[in-house]
């Protein structure tokens, strides 16, 4: 590849820590997939931007690169790839502060936002591949929305649909 000038936007909203969803829609030779995450990690008291995600789906970090790893899968090369957008909803909720409390306290106001984002992220992977996305990734979880999760839902599907109006 000879050299070139390219561009990216990105909104500033996208820098905000919290829970978020999103979904990768990848511009292969052939056709579009799609990769559905959120923010929000299981094992630490930490809720990410979606721009932090952007690089590390796509580095070489074997525990951070999931979208990478997908598309290695299918023998698609990130690099020949026509296009990458990052369709993001959030924050769903804020991240927990730092200054709250020890670790052990943070995880524990962390679970329940995780939950109930977890629970999100499992319905819009589901719904998209219903849909008949090409959705890459499958998205285990057992959790469950509440009341208020559930509303969320509603909000966050409502938005997703502008980018995929057959969800």
């Amino acid at each position: 590849m000879s050299a070139a000038l390219q561009t990216l936007h990105l909104p500033g909203a996208m820098l905000e820590r919290g829970f978020w969803l999103y979904v990768w829609r990848v511009g292969t030779l052939e056709s579009e997939v799609h990769y559905v995450g959120r923010t929000g990690d299981n094992s630490s008291p930490y809720a990410t931007a979606p721009y932090t995600r952007m690089g590390q789906h796509l580095g070489y970090i074997s525990n951070q690169n999931a979208l990478r790893k997908h598309l290695a899968k299918r023998g698609i090369a990130p690099e020949g790839c026509g296009g990458f957008d990052l369709i993001a909803h959030g924050p769903i909720y804020p991240e927990v502060p730092k200054e709250t409390g020890d670790r052990d306290i943070r995880m524990k106001l962390h679970e329940p936002s995780r939950d109930q984002v977890g629970a999100m992220e499992k319905l819009l992977c589901d719904g998209l591949k219903a849909a008949g996305y090409d959705v890459m990734n499958t998205v285990n979880c057992r959790w469950q929305l509440d009341n208020i999760g559930a509303k969320k839902w509603e909000s966050a599907k409502a938005a997703f649909r502008e980018e995929f109006p057959l969800l």
